[in-house]
């Protein structure tokens, strides 16, 4: 098993903290508890010590993105093969591995120039349970699936991400061929799994001035898509893509702006992955773009 088992933790730079605060308990229902400085704050949603943190240092995107492997022997199989590949390998220093509260770390970049971490051994607090920042129906879908998926901005070559992480064990290839407003060909959207039961943990659209597109919480409950979307439209929230089904991982949610200005996604009852390669080219229904607010954002999936 020397492939990652899931989407562990991510750390998202930002400009203004106290409004990404407000916003993750009163928006998102995360638990925010306090970073290792002034700076800082992290971000909880099941057991584990933390699953994003914040830095206030003003990219407003996307830092590192954490990905687990099982254990030591897979960490050190892991390395190597990544090493044998000619990839650029760091293991960090027990001091980084502890402000991660993980056993051990290492550090590798992918073609796109966006950092990676892979660990394993995780801090899970079972004796701290989740405490939601604003009610709640159900809980977060996290367990062996990760905390949720991502889809970034990509830079490099689709065949090069592929070969990248393959390497770490995922399997991807083309999910959508999807026409958009604004661009001449219809957009191909590269979707990679973990083994796992998401359908997708990482994702892959255009070129684009930052790295993060959306960041995906899944919830238990379809009630906790609704109770978010009041709260969204109540406080004022920009909403990019209105309620609807995807085609591809058949979950049901929606798209609005989180303080760093790219979106967030908030979705329920997601299909786990079927090991076969398929695409489609819209999605079941709804998930209108709201074009006074789209701001150069593309229909994400």
């Amino acid at each position: 098993m020397t492939h990652v088992t899931e989407m562990g933790y991510a750390t998202i730079g930002v400009s203004d903290l106290d409004a990404w605060v407000d916003f993750a308990t009163t928006i998102l229902g995360l638990e925010v508890m306090p970073g290792d400085n002034d700076s800082s704050r992290i971000l909880r949603m099941d057991y584990w010590h933390h699953r994003i943190t914040l830095v206030e240092e003003g990219s407003d995107d996307i830092l590192s993105i954490g990905y687990r492997v099982a254990g030591v022997e897979e960490f050190r199989a892991l390395g190597a093969k990544l090493k044998e590949a000619g990839t650029d390998v760091r293991v960090g220093s027990a001091e980084e591995a502890r402000s991660r509260r993980v056993l051990e770390v290492m550090f590798l970049t992918d073609p796109n120039g966006f950092a990676i971490e892979v660990f394993h051994g995780p801090l899970v607090c079972y004796d701290t349970p989740f405490h939601p920042g604003r009610r709640m129906h159900g809980r977060f879908l996290t367990g062996e699936n990760g905390f949720g998926h991502c889809l970034q901005n990509r830079v490099a070559d689709y065949d090069e991400i592929h070969a990248f992480y393959t390497l770490l064990g995922m399997r991807g290839a083309t999910g959508y061929k999807m026409p958009i407003p604004g661009f001449p060909e219809p957009v191909e959207l590269y979707f990679f799994d973990c083994h796992n039961e998401r359908q997708h943990t990482l994702a892959f659209g255009p070129p684009s001035e930052k790295r993060a597109n959306h960041i995906m919480f899944e919830v238990e409950r379809m009630e906790d898509v609704g109770l978010t979307y009041d709260l969204v439209k109540k406080r004022g929230v920009p909403v990019i893509i209105e309620p609807g089904c995807h085609a591809n991982d058949q979950m049901f949610s929606f798209y609005f702006k989180n303080p760093s200005g790219f979106m967030t996604e908030v979705g329920y009852g997601g299909r786990a992955p079927t090991g076969k390669s398929e695409y489609h080219e819209r999605d079941s229904f709804g998930h209108a773009p709201v074009m006074e607010n789209m701001g150069g954002f593309m229909v994400p999936a």
